[in-house]
């Protein structure tokens, strides 16, 4: 679970307010008056003057009969300022059509937290941020990727349940006890420690993978977006003004992120997760300075590898199980693979040398099977250390590169956002009248959001990755004000989460407005009918009746949108799988 004691209050807005809103807002949409059909018509009855109307490029026409769009300002004095009447057929249509579908597949998102509200906020935070949510799943990866590598030197017993392991506890909050030096050692080392690895990782073996329901409601979303996307083409006049198409490419990330995750299969279960690394703790061994091993818990209830459970807030995503937080936990989690990789590697290369761990005995072969024997790995407690220990350790304050995976995760991430959002702005902003209206820049806002939400939460990783720093000088103002620096970069962490995680409630809430209002009528109305926010009040015009080369243009326009959207989310898709599951060398033996 979750452990977030004096977690602040992120003033998530009230989801009845917004109901109640958005209720006001159709019941006064149904009685409005405005009809932009008659409209016209008397603007080409010259109702209003010979020059109260143009053609669809904004130009005036010879003959005001001839008149298709009119100004901005005329369309206020002739149609009114408001919306079209709220129609509900129209708009549960396209509710059910374009966004439901969606809704629904965010169901299908690896949680974690045995809390209610802790896996709501997490729905919150994925609407509110899908590059984040598609950072942490390629994050995770590139992770999977980089552990393979990191102890593909390594060929000493458990090595292949040590990668196995540690990559499924990317979700945990994992930490090391340096307070007892033996114990790290002694895991590796220790033949009876061979359970340890065995029992951990037979009980993070579990899967959130594919299901009949998963794979279900996959299938329900695609084939509803593409039955959708070819009605929407094959009559492009029909409710042009409240389609949806533009609303199914805004939440198109939203597959391939959900794809990502059941591919990963997360060990994100935290009451799952705790009982594993309990279970396994309490048959763990140590080695001690008789010689004898004895049980770790016997000793005290200190353990080599543990979940962190601190109360201090810094940590708060960190202790989180739920994947969408793994870019909080990547620095605490590099470093301890880091650690551990490097006890595995400096065991290897004594082993190599037929060295074995208790300096007066002599090595013994391996069996006809090539299984080190026994004997070789056992000794007192300065033994076992010093065997795991490399002659120039090597410490990397961030991790071995963490930067690289973070820009590749980065770019990933932010294709596909600005991929599937581009692709709606695209829609929309070439669906006449041409430029930025109320549509395509609440689309806009959404998507500089969500990558402002990421940047942020980035940010705070570092900054709270920075704050753990240890710093060694014979100075000790220099001391004085490297813990000033550190005290508060961990206050700017604290309040940059914060800010982030609001402005994410806030940012879900917005986009979750804007396609109520999109299929509501509440964008038809003359100021974002005329584009008014891009080309201005003065040269603003609403088009109204679409010309064959209109029709021709918009048709072009959806099928380039549809093809963008879904060719960045094939990029994704494409990566997850070209990436996950690395191969691991023949060198690493299987237990």
């Amino acid at each position: 679970m979750c452990i977030v004691p004096g977690r602040p209050l992120y003033r998530v807005p009230n989801p009845s307010i917004i109901v109640l809103l958005l209720f006001s807002r159709l019941l006064y949409s149904t009685s409005a008056s405005t009809d932009f059909a008659q409209c016209l018509q008397d603007i080409q009855q010259g109702k209003f003057g010979p020059n109260a109307g143009v053609d669809n490029y904004g130009r005036p026409v010879s003959n005001i009969s001839l008149a298709t769009a009119i100004p901005y300002e005329m369309c206020v004095t002739a149609c009114g300022g408001g919306p079209e009447a709220f129609t509900w057929s129209d708009f549960s249509n396209q509710f059910s059509a374009w966004l439901l579908p969606w809704l629904a597949l965010l169901s299908q998102l690896p949680f974690g937290a045995n809390d209610k509200l802790e896996n709501f906020l997490v729905v919150v935070l994925t609407i509110g941020s899908p590059v984040l949510a598609a950072y942490s799943a390629a994050l995770t990866v590139l992770n999977g990727r980089w552990i393979v590598r990191r102890f593909s030197g390594s060929t000493y017993p458990n090595t292949y349940r040590a990668i196995r392991t540690l990559s499924s506890l990317q979700q945990a909050p994992i930490q090391l006890d340096f307070d007892r030096e033996v114990l790290l050692p002694s895991l590796i080392v220790l033949p009876e420690n061979d359970y340890w690895w065995k029992d951990l990782l037979e009980h993070l073996n579990y899967t959130h993978t594919w299901s009949i329901s998963a794979a279900t409601s996959i299938a329900w979303v695609f084939i509803a977006y593409l039955f959708t996307v070819i009605q929407s083409l094959s009559d492009v006049l029909q409710g042009v003004e409240v389609n949806g198409q533009a609303v199914g490419s805004v939440w198109l990330w939203l597959l391939p992120v959900v794809i990502a995750w059941l591919q990963i299969s997360p060990k994100c279960d935290s009451i799952r997760v705790a009982d594993a690394l309990r279970r396994a703790n309490n048959i763990a061994y140590v080695a001690t300075h008789t010689g004898i091993r004895r049980r770790a818990s016997q000793l005290g209830n200190h353990h080599a590898i543990s979940l962190r459970e601190d109360y201090d807030p810094l940590y708060n995503d960190e202790r989180c199980t739920s994947p969408i937080y793994n870019y909080a936990r990547l620095f605490s989690w590099t470093a301890v693979v880091e650690e551990i990789s490097g006890y595995f590697y400096e065991a290897t290369r004594r082993s190599h040398l037929f060295q074995p761990v208790a300096s007066e005995m002599e090595w013994l072969p391996s069996d006809r099977n090539g299984v080190m024997r026994d004997e070789n790995r056992i000794g007192n407690a300065t033994e076992v250390i010093s065997y795991c220990l490399p002659f120039f350790p090597r410490r990397y304050q961030w991790g071995s590169g963490v930067w690289g995976r973070i820009i590749i995760a980065s770019i990933l991430a932010l294709i596909l956002q600005w991929g599937t959002t581009g692709a709606a702005i695209f829609v929309v902003w070439e669906t006449p009248t041409r430029g930025l209206g109320c549509r395509s820049g609440s689309y806009l806002i959404y998507a500089s959001l969500s990558t402002v939400v990421w940047a942020l939460l980035l940010l705070s990783s570092v900054l709270a990755r920075y704050s753990t720093f240890d710093y060694e000088s014979r100075d000790p103002r220099e001391i004085e004000k490297h813990h000033v620096r550190a005290n508060l970069a961990g206050t700017m962490s604290i309040f940059t989460r914060r800010v982030g995680k609001t402005l994410a409630a806030m940012n879900a809430t917005w986009i979750l407005a804007t396609c109520i209002f999109q299929f509501s009528a509440f964008f038809d109305r003359c100021y974002c009918d005329s584009s008014a926010l891009g080309l201005g009040a003065a040269n603003a015009f609403n088009v109204i009746q679409f010309t064959p080369e209109d029709l021709e243009s918009m048709r072009g326009s959806w099928i380039g949108g549809v093809f963008l959207a879904v060719g960045c989310a094939a990029i994704y898709v494409g990566f997850i799988n070209i990436c996950i599951n690395p191969h691991i060398p023949p060198s690493i033996r299987r237990e």
